[in-house]
């Protein structure tokens, strides 16, 4: 992710992710990005948790307008954050690599069922 000239730009490393480790470790990692980001308290990612984590990343020229945009481009229940789902979603949509890849890559995503432990820790 780098903060340029006109916004974020982020690289998209999700197929070659899934081509190593598999759709279920792929949600795995998914879910780990989502609980690296999010505010412990409120189990969601908030402006707050995501400006933290932008700094922390290294993103510290990332305004709070593109932290704001990114966060309304994902929140679909319009509270203002992103749960789970919300960010996963977002993350997906965000990979056009992903469904340019092998038709298996997102039949695996769609069909698996994760475990239900490995999401929600």
């Amino acid at each position: 992710m780098e903060v340029e000239e006109g916004g974020v730009q982020f690289e998209d490393y999700f197929p070659s992710m899934m081509e190593g480790s598999g759709a279920e470790g792929f949600i795995i990692e998914l879910c780990n990005g989502f609980h690296l980001l999010m505010d412990v308290e409120k189990g969601l990612i908030t402006f707050e948790s995501l400006k933290r984590s932008a700094l922390l990343l290294g993103l510290q020229d990332m305004g709070d307008d593109e932290i704001v945009s990114m966060l309304s481009e994902g929140d679909l229940d319009g509270d203002g954050a992103l749960n789970q789902m919300e960010f996963c979603i977002l993350m997906l949509r965000l990979s056009p690599g992903l469904l340019d890849g092998p038709k298996q890559w997102v039949e695996e995503m769609y069909i698996h069922e994760p475990d239900e432990e490995a999401l929600w820790f």
